[in-house]
């Protein structure tokens, strides 16, 4: 099975990892592991003013701190995943490499919020779910 890890360095994607560790039909070297995070984009006139090396630097930086850990705790367990990032709107992103990518399974966390604040504020489960066709696993 080919199965995205959406990850964002929050207390709920270590919920996900943890959840997948106790789940060996999920967590298991003969699947294909792809871990995926995705940076909001800076505002125009700071990558203007820093120019497209630095902010680019600091794209790579940001997402290494948030891949990085995930990798080690997939190595531990026998797993060799592939990463990717990119920047832009999470929700968006995610759905797209989901199913552009050929995934059979996505999963990521889920902060929970209420309904009231994901009509106020936006959610990038709910932006994921609304968009993607692949099934997706969510750990709360």
């Amino acid at each position: 099975m080919k199965i995205l890890l959406a990850v964002d360095g929050s207390p709920y994607s270590k919920k996900m990892l943890a959840y997948l560790s106790t789940h060996e039909a999920l967590l298991s070297p003969q699947h294909d592991y792809t871990l995926f995070t995705v940076q909001a984009a800076l505002p125009p006139r700071a990558r203007a003013a820093v120019g497209k090396e630095v902010v680019q630097a600091y794209y790579a930086d940001e997402c290494e701190k948030i891949l990085a850990p995930v990798a080690k705790f997939l190595t531990r367990h026998g797993i060799n995943a592939k990463s990717a990032w990119k920047v832009g709107h999470a929700g968006q992103e995610i759905a797209k490499l989901a199913e552009d990518g050929g995934f059979d399974l996505l999963v990521m966390g889920s902060h929970g919020h209420s309904a009231l604040a994901n009509l106020v504020m936006g959610s990038v489960t709910t932006q994921v779910l609304a968009h993607c066709k692949v099934p997706v696993l969510l750990v709360r």
